[in-house]
């Protein structure tokens, strides 16, 4: 499997000049910032391209809760201050899940497998702690598209946005990766799993049509006919 991309490509530009830098300490006193401050926590998994599983990446989860039962997350290729932006995540509960049409479910993956498997973990953040998050996480599901593919090494984002998806099995994650995640974090998924393997997963099974229904998927772009003008609205023209 190819070895996951790490922060080392350089982002081309500029460094920041001391007029911009103090512009923004200027707009970041001035200005709010609730969408952002409703961040509540770091979650770290991994994510691979539905359309080929031997591409996989490290996501760093930074998430709010819209309400219970709805979350939405920043994902960044590092919990570092020069991390990149490479994606989004929206994760629902079971029940949010099983109202969505058949043909979108596919596009939603399960997070049973990674919570119980210990691959999904919270940084610093105590054990206990964590669990009481981790059950309710178990039984939902994520919809992640990805912006940027850094595991190829490009400097900005390229393509066009990929569907991704979550381990659902034994030997799926590539054992460098893991390892180096491990070493870094000072966690052990082995031990994660002992701890976890009490945990469920969604109360009715995990779906069928979810995790792309055992399918690949890949997002393409395709050129589409553009109504005249005359036959759009007047507001629009």
């Amino acid at each position: 499997m190819n070895k996951m991309a790490t922060s080392h490509v350089n982002v081309p530009g500029e460094p920041t000049e001391t007029g911009t830098a103090l512009l923004e300490t200027a707009t970041g006193t001035i200005q709010g910032f609730q969408p952002i401050n409703n961040i509540h926590q770091h979650l770290c998994a991994f994510h691979f391209y539905a359309h080929d599983m031997t591409r996989q990446v490290e996501a760093h989860h930074f998430c709010g809760h819209l309400n219970e039962d709805v979350r939405q997350c920043l994902i960044y290729d590092s919990p570092n201050k020069d991390a990149r932006l490479i994606g989004i995540e929206y994760i629902v509960v079971e029940s949010l899940f099983l109202t969505l049409p058949d043909d979108e479910k596919p596009l939603w993956h399960s997070h049973e497998f990674e919570v119980k498997g210990g691959y999904l973990f919270m940084p610093g953040v105590p054990g206990i702690v964590e669990r009481q998050d981790l059950k309710q996480v178990c039984k939902t599901y994520g919809k992640v598209i990805h912006f940027w593919q850094v595991d190829r090494g490009d400097p900005l984002p390229l393509g066009i946005p990929q569907i991704m998806m979550a381990l659902t099995r034994p030997g799926q994650l590539d054992e460098n990766i893991a390892k180096d995640v491990e070493k870094r974090f000072g966690v052990s998924f082995e031990e994660q799993r002992e701890q976890r393997k009490d945990l469920s997963g969604p109360d009715h099974g995990i779906h069928p049509l979810a995790n792309a229904a055992g399918r690949g998927l890949k997002t393409e772009l395709r050129e589409v006919d553009i109504p005249p003008a005359t036959s759009m609205p007047r507001v629009f023209v």
